[in-house]
């Protein structure tokens, strides 16, 4: 199964959290924090949104920083996405 977004829907696939810590501490499932990082997987076309043209700004493979807690959670084929509008989108990340 593939997922293909509508209007200004992106499909993003977080990036997995750092299990230490810059200075080499282990954390534990508790201790981390949601990661805000991830990669997008498909985009949708854009186009009138609520009365407003929207052009889309990111392309599949960018890496983006999105809101803490944005979107919709889906399970496909046994993976996690996450299906966020574009305005949820804070930054690419280059």
């Amino acid at each position: 199964m593939k997922l293909r977004p509508l209007a200004d829907r992106v499909v993003i696939k977080m990036v997995e959290a750092e299990e230490t810590t810059k200075s080499g501490i282990i954390l534990t499932g508790t201790a981390k924090e949601k990661p805000q990082i991830a990669e997008v997987i498909a985009v949708g076309p854009g186009g009138l949104v609520d009365g407003k043209e929207v052009t889309m700004c990111v392309n599949v493979g960018d890496k983006v920083l999105t809101s803490k807690y944005a979107g919709t959670e889906v399970k496909c084929d046994g993976e996690e996405y996450l299906v966020v509008k574009q305005s949820d989108i804070l930054a690419v990340v280059e």
